[in-house]
């Protein structure tokens, strides 16, 4: 049997080829293949839906695209990669020399083996992304130039998966779905949520969890728009993106910094003693920045192992299934998982015996610790506990005013509610 990790990784190279962008069939199909991995509810946005300070844009479509030379040969084609043509080109068909060509070329100098992503949304115009070193060898000559593309009013597509929970307040896991084929920006991220999803789904968390799964920026400021109703539901959110490349982890805090989220994902990591970093926010990024915004203030964070912009490979076609790894992703999950665990046990407990130290010893709780190689840890999280039980406290706050761990401190208070000492 393979792997979560191996299991995401194919799914990474699935998704691989798929031409996605902000709207159309690419996302779609994308969201299909997910839709085979988890139920999802789709949602279409007519183009013109006014969302927030923004309009859903048209849909663009693209069935081929090439530039061929006088022999007929394509020295550029749109079926060997999606990157080859800028995002949202306009159809052309035309015939032109290289020289009037060449400003709609576009090449990385300092990678010139690498044909580089580009896009123009909002403003109509066409090209094709290329080698340099495929540029440096094309003479001079007329070339046919053909982009079989639509740009014409349709729907901005995107999905949910919503995972019940005892409580109505929600967790929020979004990813962006609008990257054409760019295996760690951002399919990764794509396959972590949705091998996270299907984790839960096996469980009754105490949150309700709902996965969004929408193209950059534009669909997270759909999402919002669309429900604005429920923003005062979202206790917690994670943005995940650039989750499978061999660097450190990196947690971008929110706005807010403090907020739970940001403190559960750095004790998880200090915890785990994994390489990482924790950055400040900016408002410069992925969807977090559009959850943040100062009208929604969400505590939401994001995610990723190297953030963006932060690799070589980042919008390139070195950012490939080779690029990631099963045990990049699957530690992403892990991370993910252990973070969300504690986010669902953190609770405010009561002393129900405030007065004095209740004595632990004839309830057996003391007993219960013999011959634990950490019974001196788990007897100071259980003082920690009733110390701080009184309504005010979670968890989280005992773990870091006291310096043990999340788990200890837990374990701690489960045995003290056994025993009828504390209560929610």
């Amino acid at each position: 049997m393979t792997s979560p990790g191996e299991q995401m990784h194919a799914l990474v190279e699935r998704l691989y080829p798929i031409c996605r962008s902000l709207t159309g069939d690419g996302v779609r199909a994308t969201l299909d293949i997910v839709g085979e991995y988890l139920p999802l509810r789709v949602h279409e946005v007519p183009t013109g839906t006014q969302v927030l300070d923004w309009t859903v844009p048209q849909e663009w479509n693209i069935r081929d695209a090439y530039v061929a030379d006088a022999t007929g040969r394509r020295v550029i084609d749109f079926a060997a990669s999606s990157l080859h043509v800028l995002g949202y080109s306009v159809p052309v068909s035309a015939t032109m020399p290289l020289a009037e060509l060449r400003p709609h070329l576009h090449t990385l100098p300092d990678h010139p083996e690498w044909v580089p992503y580009r896009t123009s949304y909002y403003q109509p115009d066409w090209g094709f992304c290329l080698a340099q070193e495929t540029l440096d060898a094309l003479p001079d000559g007329d070339y046919e130039v053909r982009i079989d593309s639509t740009l014409e009013d349709g729907h901005l597509t995107y999905a949910e998966h919503v995972i019940p929970g005892r409580t109505a307040d929600e967790v929020i896991v979004s990813c962006h779905v609008c990257h054409p084929s760019l295996a760690n920006d951002n399919l990764a991220g794509i396959a972590v949520a949705t091998f996270l999803a299907r984790e839960l789904a096996a469980t009754t968390p105490h949150y309700t969890y709902r996965f969004i799964y929408a193209p950059g920026t534009i669909g997270a400021i759909t999402w919002l728009a669309r429900n604005q109703e429920r923003i005062d539901r979202i206790k917690h959110g994670l943005v995940l993106a650039c989750a499978g490349d061999p660097g450190r982890l990196t947690y971008k805090q929110s706005r807010r910094g403090d907020a739970e989220i940001d403190r559960a994902l750095r004790h998880v990591l200090r915890e785990s003693q994994r390489p990482h970093r924790v950055a400040e926010f900016t408002p410069y990024g992925y969807d977090e920045r559009q959850y943040c915004s100062p009208g929604f203030d969400l505590g939401v964070g994001s995610l990723s192992r190297t953030p963006y912009a932060g690799y070589p490979e980042y919008h390139t076609s070195a950012d490939n299934p080779a690029f990631v790894s099963p045990e990049a992703m699957a530690d992403t999950l892990a991370v993910c998982r252990e973070a969300f665990a504690l986010l669902d046990r953190n609770r405010r407990y009561v002393n129900l015996s405030p007065y004095g130290e209740p004595q632990l010893g004839r309830r057996g709780l003391y007993d219960a610790l013999g011959g634990r190689s950490d019974a001196k840890e788990a007897q100071m999280a259980m003082l920690w506990v009733l110390s701080l039980a009184d309504g005010d406290h979670t968890l989280l706050d005992i773990a870091e005013r006291s310096g043990l761990s999340f788990a200890v401190v837990a374990a701690a208070a489960d045995a003290l509610h056994r025993a009828e000492l504390i209560k929610e």
